[in-house]
Order: C-alpha cells, then sequence, then structure tokens
C-alpha cells in the first residue's frame, strides 16, 4: 500500500527508483496530494502507478486543510501533530484514511472514473456489477478483478475523523401550486442510521420539476426506512406558498 508517494525526485523516474506495480502481487496507491510540486508544493506522485490507484477528493486538496492555520497548530493532538499536519496536511492525510479504513470494512468506496469532474456530476455512479474496491487497508479484496493497465478510482471523505462517506443518489419531484424561490434539504433514516439534512437543490423551485443531487452521507444508513423533506424561501412570503415532494427516490452507490 503506496501512501501518498513521494512527487519530489520520484515523478517521472524509471520503475527501478520509486513504487511501482511490479513491486509486488498487489500495489494500491492512496493519493492525496499530487498538486504540482511548483508553485502548489504537492509533495505527492500524480501518475497511476499500482494496480489501482485511489484519488479520494480529486487527489490534490483534502476538505478540512485549508483550516485556518492557528486552529489547527493548536490542535487537540498537541501542537507537535498540530505544526506537522499544517505543514503537509494533505500529504498527512493518506495514513489517516488508511487508519480509519481498518475501522470501517465496508467505507471508502472507490468509483472507477476517467477524472474527478466526472465522478462529481454522477457519471460513475452507482459501483460497477462487480463492486467498488475499498480504499486502504480492505483493498487487496479486488486484487485480480481489474484487467485494464491502470484504475483510477474517486471518493469524496469528511473534513476530519470519522472520514468515510457513503455515495448516495437523491432525486426529488416536486409538488404544489406556484413555483418559489428556495432550497430543497433532504435527510435519510435507515436501519444502521441517520444522516443529516443534505442540499438537494436551490434557486426557483417549480412544481412537478425533477431536481437530482449526488450527496456524500456521514453514515451507512442500510435499508432506507424514511426520507425527511424539508424547503425553504428565507423570507416571509404573505401568500404563503406550500411545496411538497411527489416522489423521493435514494439510490445507493454501493449497489445501486
Amino acid at each position: 500500500s503506496g501512501l501518498d508517494p513521494a512527487q519530489p525526485y520520484f515523478q517521472g523516474t524509471p520503475t527501478e527508483v520509486r513504487l511501482d506495480k511490479s513491486d509486488a502481487d498487489f500495489v494500491d496507491i492512496i493519493h492525496t496530494d499530487s498538486a504540482p510540486t511548483i508553485p502548489n508544493l504537492g509533495f505527492g506522485i500524480t501518475p497511476a502507478i499500482g494496480h489501482i490507484d485511489f484519488y479520494p477528493n480529486g487527489g490534490e486538496q483534502m476538505p478540512g486543510c485549508g483550516k485556518n492555520p492557528v486552529s489547527q497548530i493548536v490542535d487537540l493532538d498537541g501542537i507537535w501533530e498540530g505544526t506537522r499536519d499544517f505543514v503537509a496536511c494533505n500529504h498527512l492525510r493518506s495514513y489517516k484514511y488508511y487508519s480509519d479504513s481498518i475501522i470501517y470494512p465496508n467505507g471508502f468506496l472507490g468509483y472507477p472514473c476517467a477524472s474527478y469532474d466526472l465522478f462529481q456530476s454522477g457519471k460513475c455512479f452507482p459501483c460497477p456489477q462487480e463492486g467498488c474496491p475499498n480504499m486502504g487497508h480492505y483493498a487487496d479484496k479486488f486484487k485480480g478483478k481489474f484487467t485494464e493497465e491502470f484504475i483510477k478510482l474517486y471518493l469524496n471523505t469528511g473534513e476530519a475523523r470519522d472520514f468515510p462517506l457513503w455515495r448516495y443518489k437523491v432525486t426529488v419531484t416536486l409538488s404544489g401550486k406556484s413555483k418559489v424561490k428556495g432550497y430543497v434539504n433532504v435527510a435519510l433514516y435507515g436501519s444502521d442510521g441517520n444522516t443529516k439534512q443534505h442540499q438537494i437543490t436551490k434557486g426557483t423551485l417549480k412544481p412537478d420539476n425533477t431536481y437530482t443531487a449526488y450527496i456524500d452521507a456521514e453514515v451507512n444508513v442500510g435499508k432506507v426506512t424514511k426520507v425527511k423533506f424539508l424547503w425553504n424561501n428565507n423570507w416571509i412570503n404573505p401568500t404563503f406558498p406550500k411545496l411538497g415532494a411527489s416522489t423521493i427516490t435514494v439510490e445507493s452507490g454501493q449497489n445501486g
């Protein structure tokens, strides 16, 4: 397992001097800091070099790493770890994701996709029939399952522990008499837990229109038992418009 293998002096070098898929029967890579070293100070290698390569959050900028440096340096983990994390926060996320992955055998699903933008727009959803590999400790369950030369896998993570997120596609068809401006939020309830509210759309809300969003939930809800639908127009409207949802469809990325 390569935890954000180093970029400076290694990227573009022969396979003898850097980590490569020829080094073991199964090489899995987590890229967390693969922005160019100059000008972005990326410490991690960019190209796919393993049997499977995970690019959490796109592989360059990790959520939670853009925090105010003072709050990060005086961190819960103490000043030394906080200072070190501030200097190389993205780079060090790789081992934090890995250690979290040990506790979450069904978390950190990596979706095979050509690019992070395509993944974000939902083009590579849900997981293929053979399933999605788990980034980190359980990646080797997928040893030998891919025949292509290089596999790039994308996923999103949380800003802080616990890092894994579970991806859902939520489709809402609105009902009502008149269009209003505002936003629609949905929370999922399931056999294994409930999510917080996630925004599905904002702007002009038209009855009979359908809105779709891909949400990365902090909980694997299991079997969905209930969906909470909320809308708000942010201001007091004397006509008291009413808006509902005629249908809500929830699709789990894990198994479609």
